[in-house]
């Protein structure tokens, strides 16, 4: 269930671009709630259709959960300072691009496979500052319940996405440290590691997997 639910979140942190802004006053516990909603709605509705057309399930994810994200923050932490004032607008496009079809390629399918046995969003709250949380109850096939936290934060003065910690793995952290020692594996060569995102993408994966707890549903 453990590696479930990272694919589960991970999706929902894709590094999609920005289509649009959510409505302006919307509250960042119900931009979660109203997210999440419409995302299972719409692979309940077309969850065959996803299976055998990857594309319309990528262009789905783009238009519902890209709005809601904080794209380039997230590169950017990923990056960490270090890296990311060295490159360029062309690079940093190109990391995201890769970074959320890759996220896609590797933990779609069990996005895909997700149906809806329970989730509760937790009672808002405050938010009256410029960053906050929301979180949200997980119920799994076998009964048990994972908490998941999403990190939000104002970008011109709407809520985004920024992180997601999943039953206490922190997932931004996961992908700091995996894009640090990418680097290093590759002296430093920005584009090589870019390039090669979606082999790091495919080792974390592996790695949380291998960390998940045996004989629970998943």
């Amino acid at each position: 269930m453990m590696s479930f639910l990272r694919s589960t979140c991970l999706a929902l942190l894709a590094a999609l671009p920005l289509l649009a802004n959510a409505a302006a006053g919307t509250s960042a516990h119900d931009l979660v709630q109203g997210t999440t909603t419409e995302l299972l709605s719409d692979l309940n509705a077309n969850r065959e259709q996803y299976r055998s057309n990857p594309n319309a399930f990528y262009d789905a994810l783009n238009r519902i959960v890209g709005p809601v994200v904080d794209a380039d923050g997230i590169s950017r932490s990923i990056m960490t300072v270090k890296y990311s004032r060295k490159a360029t607008p062309e690079q940093m496009t190109r990391f995201q691009e890769n970074f959320k079809r890759s996220l896609i390629q590797f933990y779609g399918n069990a996005l895909l496979e997700y149906n809806n046995q329970g989730i509760t969003v937790d009672p808002p709250k405050d938010e009256s500052g410029d960053r906050t949380s929301v979180g949200m109850q997980v119920k799994g096939n076998n009964g048990a319940v994972y908490p998941v936290a999403y990190t939000l934060e104002k970008v011109n003065g709407e809520w985004k996405v920024r992180n997601v910690i999943v039953n206490g793995i922190n997932i931004g952290k996961l992908f700091r440290d995996q894009f640090a020692d990418a680097m290093q594996r590759n002296g430093n060569d920005l584009d090589k590691t870019i390039d090669g995102w979606a082999g790091e993408v495919a080792k974390a994966k592996q790695e949380t997997d291998a960390a998940a707890p045996q004989g629970g549903a998943q």
